[in-house]
C-alpha cells in the first residue's frame, strides 16, 4: 500500500543512554518521528507511542525499524498493529520487510505478524533488536 498521507516514524530505545540513530537511519526519510526512551515491556510511560497513535490519520504509514521496537510481546504487537490498521494506518517493519494494512489478504498478513512477532518476542529478540 502506497501511503496517501504522511510517513510517520517510531523509534524506541530501552534506556536514556542508548542512541536511536541506527533506528532513525533504518526508517529513512519520514514526515514526522516519535521516540521513546523506555523499556518496551509495557505501553505505560511510552509517551511517544501514545502521541503517535493520536497523531496518525487514515492513509498514513507508520514505519518502525523492527517489530521488537514497537512491542516486546506478541499480544501487545498484535494489539498495536490492530489499533493502527483500524484507523486506516499501515504499519511497516523495515527489518522484517513487511507492511500491515488490513484489507484483502489480512488473514495471511495476521498469520505472518504472529509468526514473526513470536520470534521477536522469544529467544531471537536479541537478533532482531536494534541497539
Amino acid at each position: 500500500m502506497a501511503p496517501q498521507g504522511q510517513v510517520v516514524g517510531y523509534v524506541r530505545v530501552s534506556s536514556q543512554d542508548q542512541n536511536p540513530a541506527r533506528q532513525v537511519e533504518a526508517i529513512g526519510n519520514v514526515d514526522k518521528i516519535f521516540e521513546d526512551r523506555v523499556s518496551g515491556g509495557s505501553r505505560r510511560d511510552r509517551e511517544g507511542l501514545g502521541a503517535c497513535l493520536v497523531y496518525v490519520r487514515e492513509g498514513d504509514l507508520v514505519r518502525v525499524a523492527s517489530m521488537d521496537r514497537l512491542a516486546r510481546s506478541l499480544v501487545d504487537l498484535q494489539q498495536l498493529v490492530d489499533e493502527f490498521v483500524a484507523k486506516g494506518v499501515a504499519v511497516e517493519f523495515v527489518k522484517e520487510a513487511v507492511t500491515y494494512a488490513g484489507g484483502e489478504g489480512a488473514s495471511t498478513s495476521r498469520l505472518m505478524l504472529q509468526l514473526l512477532g513470536a520470534f521477536a518476542e522469544g529467544d531471537f529478540a536479541g537478533y532482531l533488536e536494534y541497539r
